[in-house]
Formats: C-alpha cells, sequence, structure tokens
C-alpha cells in the first residue's frame, strides 16, 4: 500500500500551491474579515480550473478525482483560508449533485456559470422543524399542470445572500421516498429572502421563503425517490466539510509552529518548552491521522461518490481534530493568536462551525454506529 500521492497528483498539488502563492496569500487576512462572496478569488480558480474538478469534461470540467478537489481545497487554505470555501462551493454538494443528476438542458444553462465562476449554487435542506432529522422536511411541491408549486423555507443555507440558484429538497409526498429535489432560481415569484443573520465565523444567511413558486417541469433534479440519490451527492458535500476543517486547523498549527520558533519567553523560545513541545506533538498526530482517514474516503470514491460509513468517519474526526488543533494552536500563540490580526482565530471560528453543518459529530457516529452492528437505529419513537 503507497500512501504517496502519484506523479499526477503531486505535480496538481504542485501547481495548486504556486497559483495560491502567487494570488492568494497576500490578502488572505483582509478577505477572511470582508463580507460576501470571494466573486474575484472565483473568477481567478475559474481560469485556473480549479472549479468542476470533478465534473465531467463534457459538461466543461476537468474530469478529475475527489482526491484531487481535496488536494486542492489544502493547497488554497494553506495560503488563504477563505478562499478554500470558493474549492468547496465550485467541486462539492449541490454542483456535484448537478453534475450528477440534472438533465442536459439544467447543465447547458446553469453548470458553465458555475464552473465560471460568475454564480454560485447552495443548497435548501434544513427547515426550521427538520435539522438533523432531514426526512421530516415540509417544503411541499404541489402539482400544478407541467410543473409544480412550491411552498415552504429553508433556513442556515450557506450562501444564501450570493446564490442565484438553490438545489432545494422537497416533498412531492409522503415518506422518505416522497422526497425529491428541485432548482429554484431566488428571482422567481414567490420566493422572499428574509432578514441576514451571521453566524459565529462570519458568514450571512437567510432564511428563505417559498410561497406558491411555480417550478417548471425542466427544472426538476430528482422527483420522487430521489432522496437516498441526494445523500449520496451530500457526502461529497462532507468530504469538502471535512477538508476545510482539516486544511483550516493545519493552517493554525503552521502559524503556531512559526511563533514557536520565533518567540521567547524566560529568556527560552517557546518550542524549548517541553509542554508546548507535547503540545505540537498531539496536534501534529491529530493532523495526519485526520488526512488518512480523508484520503481514504476521497480515493476510495474515485470520481464517484464516496462510501457513507468512510466520509462519516473522515468528517467526523476531521472535524473535531480541526477545531481542536486551531484551538490549541491559538492558545500557543496567547493574545496574539485571540486577536484579528491572525487568522487563527478565523480558524477557529470556522472550524467550530463544521462540527454541526453537514451532519453534526452526534448524528454522523450513530451512523458510524449503524455500520458497526449491520443495522439500523431510528431516533424516533417507536
Amino acid at each position: 500500500m503507497d500512501f504517496r500521492l502519484d506523479a499526477e497528483q503531486a505535480q496538481f498539488r504542485d501547481s495548486v500551491r504556486r497559483f495560491a502563492a502567487k494570488h492568494l496569500a497576500a490578502g488572505a487576512r483582509e478577505r477572511a474579515h470582508a463580507a460576501g462572496y470571494p466573486w474575484d478569488v472565483a473568477k481567478l480558480m475559474a481560469g485556473q480550473g480549479l472549479l468542476g474538478i470533478t465534473v465531467a469534461q463534457a459538461d466543461g470540467g476537468q474530469g478529475g478525482r475527489l482526491i484531487d478537489a481535496v488536494l486542492a481545497i489544502e493547497e488554497v487554505a494553506a495560503a488563504c483560508p477563505r478562499s478554500a470555501d470558493v474549492v468547496q462551493a465550485g467541486n462539492f454538494g449541490p454542483i456535484r449533485v448537478l453534475a450528477e443528476y440534472g438533465s442536459a438542458w439544467q447543465k447547458n444553462i446553469f453548470l458553465q456559470r458555475l464552473l465560471g465562476g460568475e454564480s454560485v449554487i447552495a443548497v435548501g435542506m434544513t427547515e426550521p422543524e427538520a435539522g438533523s432529522a432531514a426526512t421530516d422536511l415540509k417544503t411541499s411541491a404541489t402539482r400544478d399542470g407541467e410543473g409544480w408549486r412550491i411552498n415552504g423555507s429553508k433556513i442556515f443555507t450557506t450562501h444564501s445572500p450570493d446564490a442565484a440558484l438553490l438545489l432545494t429538497y422537497v416533498r412531492y409526498g409522503p415518506g422518505v421516498g416522497g422526497i425529491g429535489s428541485v432548482l429554484i432560481d431566488l428571482k422567481s415569484k414567490g420566493v422572499r429572502i428574509g432578514k441576514s443573520s451571521a453566524f459565529m465565523s462570519g458568514e450571512e444567511w437567510a432564511q428563505i421563503y417559498f410561497d406558491d413558486v411555480l417550478v417548471p417541469a425542466e427544472m426538476v433534479v430528482l422527483g420522487e425517490g430521489g432522496f437516498k440519490k441526494q445523500i449520496a451527492g451530500f457526502n461529497v458535500e462532507r468530504i469538502g466539510n471535512a477538508a476545510r476543517s482539516l486544511a483550516l486547523g493545519r493552517y493554525a498549527y503552521e502559524r503556531a509552529r512559526e511563533w514557536a520558533l520565533e518567540r521567547r519567553q524566560f529568556g527560552r523560545l517557546l518550542c524549548e518548552f517541553q509542554g508546548l513541545q507535547w503540545k505540537f506533538a498531539e496536534m501534529k498526530i491529530k493532523l495526519d491521522a485526520g488526512q488518512l482517514l480523508l484520503y481514504r474516503a476521497a480515493a476510495n470514491a474515485d470520481t464517484g461518490f464516496p462510501s457513507a460509513d468512510e466520509t462519516a468517519i473522515a468528517k467526523a474526526f476531521c472535524n473535531q481534530a480541526g477545531f481542536e488543533v486551531a484551538n490549541e494552536a491559538l492558545q500557543v500563540m496567547g493574545g496574539m493568536g485571540y486577536s484579528d490580526e491572525q487568522l487563527v482565530e478565523y480558524c477557529v471560528r470556522r472550524c467550530r462551525g463544521w462540527m454541526i453543518a453537514g451532519g453534526s459529530i452526534e448524528i454522523l457516529k450513530n451512523r458510524i454506529a449503524e455500520g458497526i452492528f449491520e443495522r439500523s437505529f431510528p431516533q424516533r419513537p417507536q
């Protein structure tokens, strides 16, 4: 078993590293604290071929593997943590579902703008009464002629203030089998965007309301029975989530390591104190272990969707490891780590959110336990 990257992967990694160092590193701090989606970065990445890495060449993508997109997140985040979000938006989650299950018409109309960095797609999944219990969603799709009328609302939607298109989970009928998805243009009649709110990370979201929104038949991505396919696509989102957690933890670790090699206390460099040496040893162990789990899930997916079990294990571990490493790095750097002069505090805030978003640590552990015992453990009372 070879844990090294092959020659093509190493070449790709190095090219992304050079790109990030040249175009992204200089404005990393300002970008992290700026509001809104970094469209300038999206355009740069589109020109570099970093959007649609895993999308088929016939659809305008690069035809690469999931591990390539993970490598891109790692290298971009090492130079500019905020810009890793653009890699995520352009390769994981709803854009991947659209590329996999969308019709030729949908891909022709929407995918090219997304891959060109001109637009961003969001996923409307979470509802006020359906967070981790995703199958409890109430947003309804009712037949109206050839199309569908959509009524309901979505919350905690990443990129909702900036997105033009929403991959919306809807209920066509009762039960899990009644769930599918449609594409909704957020400028459509009957769509209302609520007041913007901010997460602890600084990102903004707004509740989205659908009041008798007419969705033509050609905007349906998955009809009844599509939920399992959507969740398979959502596992890709979780890989991107895990990759960013680990990458931002590593960013904070590297800043703290540099600090420990330069900062003196009591007449000694910080790195000469055994207490800090052990901290760094533990951080390194967590980062390396997380990377192996992440690479396993991504590499085993090849160009398809990753295993639900391997994804759950990778995300649960990487989410926790990323946060713990970033938090320890902040502690090492003391007041400077806590200030916004450094991006370590930013990494702590972002990593904390990913322990909730895309499947909380607790929900992932439930999924892992089901794999261990090869049986389902319903959370609802019988």
